[in-house]
C-alpha cells in the first residue's frame, strides 16, 4: 500500500510544519499606508522580488519587514515602493 501525503479532499501535508519566512530581514520606514489594500499591495510588490521570502507590513507603525534569502538591495525596495506610490524613508 502506497502512502500519500495528500487526502482524498485534496488537502496536502509533508508531516513537516508550514516553512515560515527564514533569512536576513530588514526593517522599513514607509510613509503613505493607511489600509488593508495598502499591505496587499505592498506585500505582492516586494513579495515578488527574486530572493524576498516574506513581507511583513504593520500598518499603524509605518513599517515593512522584508525577509530575504540575502541582504536586501535597499534602492531596489525603494523603487519598488515608489511605484506603488508609496514612500520609503529609510531602515528602521
Amino acid at each position: 500500500m502506497s502512502s500519500s501525503c495528500c487526502s482524498p479532499d485534496g488537502h496536502c501535508s509533508t508531516g513537516t510544519a508550514t516553512a515560515t519566512a527564514v533569512g536576513v530581514s530588514t526593517t522599513y520606514a514607509v510613509s503613505g499606508m493607511t489600509c488593508g489594500h495598502c499591505r496587499d499591495t505592498l506585500t505582492k510588490a516586494i513579495g515578488g522580488l527574486d530572493g524576498v521570502t516574506g513581507v511583513a507590513v504593520d500598518l499603524e507603525a509605518g513599517r515593512v519587514t522584508v525577509t530575504g534569502t540575502r541582504e536586501p538591495d535597499d534602492a531596489l525596495i525603494a523603487e519598488v515602493v515608489d511605484e506603488a506610490g508609496y514612500e520609503l524613508t529609510g531602515r528602521v
